[in-house]
Order: C-alpha cells, then structure tokens, then sequence
C-alpha cells in the first residue's frame, strides 16, 4: 500500500511540474509575439513556427505516421479543419492583435476561451449547466470586459474596443471553435494527430504570410525575429502539446484543466517581468474577476457531474 502510495504520489508531483511548464510555455507565447513586433510580422511568424514545428514533428512521428496512413487518411478534412483554427488561425489571429494591444490584454482576454466554449456547448449540444457555472462564467465574461475597455464605463458604454482587443476575440472564437470541434476527433494516436494539424497549420499560414511580406507591413526576421520563431515553434507548439498529454495521462483532464487557467496570471506576471507593462488597477480586478469565475465555474461542473 506504501508503495502503490508513493507511485500516485510521485505521479501527481510530476504532473503538476509539466502541466505547470505547459501554462508557462502557453502564456510566453504572448510575450514571445509582443517581442516579436518590429522584428518579424505576425503572419510570418505563424507560418515559420508551424513549418519548424512540423518538420521536428515529422521527424519524431514519421513511423506513427506511416503506421497509421490508413486510418488517417479518411479523415484528412477534419484534421486539416483543426489545423486551420486551432492552430494557425487562433496564433495569426494572437500575433496580430498583440501588434495593437498589451499582453496582459491579451493574457486576460484568453481567459475567456472556456466562456466561448461553454455558450458554443449549449447552442450545439444543449449541454447542461449549473447555476454555479453560470455565475463562475458571467464574472469570467465582465473580467474580460473591464480589461477590454481599460475600466472606463464610458468606453465600455460606447463599445469602444481597439482592434487588438477585437482581434483578440476573433482568437478566442476560433480556438473555441476548434475545442468544441474536438469532440469528433478521431481516434488516431497523438503523433500522427500532431503531424497533421502541424501540416495543415503551415500550408494554412503559407498564403497569409506571402501576402503580409508582399505589402507595406511585412518583416523579414532579425536574429530576435529568428529566435521568436524558434521559441514558439519549440515551446508552445511541441512541448507544451507533449507536457499537457502526459499529465492528464497521470492525474485525468479535469485536474489537468484547472492548470490552464494559470495563463493570465502566468502571462501577466511574464508580461510585467519581461517587458516592462504597466499593471493597472482594472487588470487586477479583471483578473481577480476571470481567474475566480474560472474557478467557480469548475468547481460547479464538478458538483453538477
């Protein structure tokens, strides 16, 4: 009994230091785009941080991939789907905003991805809801709006948003998307799964980026630039994946998805340490708002199930 003990023990301190490596990797990519401004566009670092993605993962999960073709190969359309938003449209969408609004805007608007979820749940699928989820996601929803509108009632009256904190919704909305879009994924082993979204992120970002070099915006990477792409083709896009999976293989998906909502205190915290940004009295408010309905909202699913 010791033993087996121990075993759950050691199990869980391991899950905990992965899924918080993957939060933190997840909430630098904010800071990673915020740098990236003036050293390379948004859209060309979409498309070389999902090309260098790829081929590492290819060159991981080339026999995964050979070994699953055919079980893949039916369901190339949904797969490619996933890749669109999930992974190319959510980070041109990300980068682009980050080109017009801080990064703790943008750490704390992320928050409200469980939100979206939730409404496209009950739309779809009438998935059930308790009054405690209600209120958890309702404070989640005025967190992001008092951080939107920088705390002024005027501005929020108006709808006076700018169009990083509108960009950063589009975001939101497409990896909400791809999340709920989820539920359909096929039952094809990890790898292979990663070598396709990776793909369909790449070719996704291809046309967006040669028309972005093409035009007055477009910026060909500096050494910083190169190093960005590097940090988000290796951290958030295959360690993270790889820490996230391993930990809910150890402690479950419930537990492990209490981690994500580290993101906008870890990205404020990196956005404060690392570039300077001003934390102002609405972000903490917003933040205390977002990351509590967060938490009240999961403890309501857990009471409710």
């Amino acid at each position: 009994m010791s033993r087996r003990t121990d075993t759950i023990k050691n199990d869980a301190q391991l899950a905990y230091a992965l899924l918080f490596l993957t939060t933190l990797f997840w909430s630098g990519n904010a800071v990673a785009g915020k740098l990236a401004v003036g050293h390379i566009s948004p859209m060309t670092l979409a498309f070389l941080r999902w090309s260098i993605a790829w081929l590492v993962i290819l060159l991981i999960a080339l026999p995964q991939i050979c070994k699953d073709w055919q079980k893949v190969r039916p369901h190339l359309p949904i797969l490619f789907a996933y890749g669109m938003t999930g992974f190319a449209g959510f980070n041109i969408a990300l980068y682009s905003a980050l080109q017009h609004t801080s990064t703790i805007n943008v750490t704390i608007e992320q928050a409200a991805i469980p939100l979206l979820i939730f409404i496209g749940n009950f739309i779809f699928f009438r998935t059930k809801v308790s009054l405690l989820q209600m209120i958890g996601f309702s404070l989640t929803l005025l967190g992001v709006l008092v951080v939107a509108s920088a705390g002024s009632f005027d501005r929020l009256a108006n709808l006076q948003f700018n169009r990083g904190d509108i960009l950063m919704g589009v975001a939101g909305i497409l990896y909400a998307g791809y999340s709920i879009a989820l539920r359909y994924r096929p039952e094809v082993h990890w790898k292979s799964f990663m070598v396709i979204m990776a793909f369909s992120a790449m070719l996704t970002s291809l046309p967006f980026a040669i028309w972005e070099l093409n035009g007055a915006n477009g910026i060909i990477p500096d050494t910083r630039g190169w190093l960005i792409v590097l940090y988000t083709a290796i951290f958030p896009s295959i360690l993270s994946q790889v820490f996230y999976i391993r930990g809910i293989s150890l402690i479950g998906p419930n537990r492990a998805g209490l981690f994500i909502n580290l993101i906008p205190v870890l990205g404020t915290i990196l956005a404060i340490l690392l570039l300077g940004e001003i934390f102002g009295w609405h972000h903490a408010i917003a933040l205390f708002l977002v990351v509590g309905g967060i938490m009240i909202a999961e403890f309501g699913k857990t009471s409710a199930q």
